[in-house]
């Protein structure tokens, strides 16, 4: 086996990832704090090619270093938009017919296994604050609750893991 030089990836460029059919995904964080989480993110969201990320409160914007250093680049090829607060980014979601789905430990919540995808529908996905989690006010306007079924000692994956999981998920579960 012999593993393949970047020349030989076929990457689009900035220009063309732009243009090119993305997933039906808007990934909304909230309250986020990590610079480093978020630029994982952006970096995540580039490998899936979703539409969008609303960046809402504390969450930090590019163009920021630290941003950055675990982004390479991926805040070039990823639309983004800075929200107030995750209850704006919610409102103008559902105007353009987004299904709200939060990525949470809570009642109701339905395993991801489990979690079926239709592929006509587009989703906005509402992961939360490092500690906190998702916003009380968000949890309040979801259409769904998702969570990643775990089986450790500790109570939640690190945001980032936890995209990819989800993302990943929902990409396969969309090519089907």
């Amino acid at each position: 086996m012999r593993k393949l030089k970047l020349e030989e990836l076929n990457r689009p460029s900035i220009e063309e990832f732009k243009s090119g059919k993305k997933m039906p995904v808007v990934v909304v964080l909230d309250n986020v704090r990590s610079m480093h989480n978020i630029g994982s993110i952006f970096r995540t969201a580039d490998g899936f090619a979703v539409e969008e990320i609303c960046l809402c409160g504390i969450t930090a914007q590019p163009p920021h270093r630290e941003i950055e250093k675990t982004a390479l680049g991926a805040t070039q090829s990823i639309s983004w938009s800075y929200f107030a607060n995750c209850m704006e980014a919610i409102a103008k979601l559902k105007e353009k017919g987004y299904l709200i789905v939060a990525v949470e430990q809570a009642e109701n919540s339905i395993m991801l296994n489990d979690f079926k995808v239709v592929k006509e529908e587009k989703y906005a996905l509402i992961f939360g604050n490092e500690v906190n989690g998702v916003s009380e006010d968000a949890m309040q306007n979801l259409d769904a609750c998702i969570e990643i079924p775990q089986f450790g000692t500790k109570h939640s994956f690190n945001i980032v893991i936890s995209a990819g999981i989800v993302l990943w998920d929902l990409f396969s579960k969309m090519i089907k």
